[in-house]
């Protein structure tokens, strides 16, 4: 309910603003993918910031921001997508420490362009669209080792943190 208000706020306030992207349920982790214009993301950033920093009543808890890419020539899904994982996936014993979060991030995001080929394709065959996710490719969901992975990760930074260093300036002037 609160992702569908908050995509619902912001294509109220900016109604030119397509969103679409990915709301993905596992049973301790909510990934969220969000295509839209850099003013929407950042306006989405600073919600889950203010909702994060209601403390232990808010309704998400340690929130990260994994990526933030611009100037993207095609979205990944045609609309917006809520699924539920309803079994866990999982990795072998021990894979992901034997990795960087660089390639644990890449390999994430590889399983999502695979996804949204997969639902791209499924949407060409069907005109029913009401499956989960999970259905349509389990082997395609990131692991939730993955998703514990980044959660720990020192690079993954959370939402006022990321605005924080978005909205700092990259060179600081320097006095003469």
């Amino acid at each position: 309910g609160y992702h569908r208000g908050l995509i619902e706020n912001v294509l109220e306030n900016h109604a030119r603003e397509q969103v679409s992207g990915l709301l993905l349920l596992y049973s301790s982790y909510i990934l969220h993918v969000v295509e839209s214009s850099s003013s929407t993301i950042h306006l989405i950033i600073q919600d889950l910031a203010s909702l994060q920093n209601q403390g232990q009543n808010a309704l998400l808890q340690e929130i990260k921001v994994l990526v933030v890419a611009h100037n993207i020539p095609t979205r990944l899904f045609p609309d917006w997508y809520v699924a539920i994982a309803t079994s866990p996936v999982t990795c072998p014993q021990g894979s992901m420490q034997a990795q960087s979060t660089a390639e644990v991030v890449a390999e994430c995001l590889s399983l999502l362009l695979k996804l949204a080929a997969s639902i791209q394709s499924s949407e060409d065959d069907s005109e029913d669209t009401s499956d989960s996710v999970h259905t349509l490719a389990p082997e395609l969901l990131i692991p939730a080792e993955a998703i514990n992975y980044l959660y720990n990760a020192e690079e993954c930074a959370s939402p006022e943190d990321f605005l924080r260093m978005y909205l700092s300036p990259s060179q600081p002037a320097l006095d003469s």
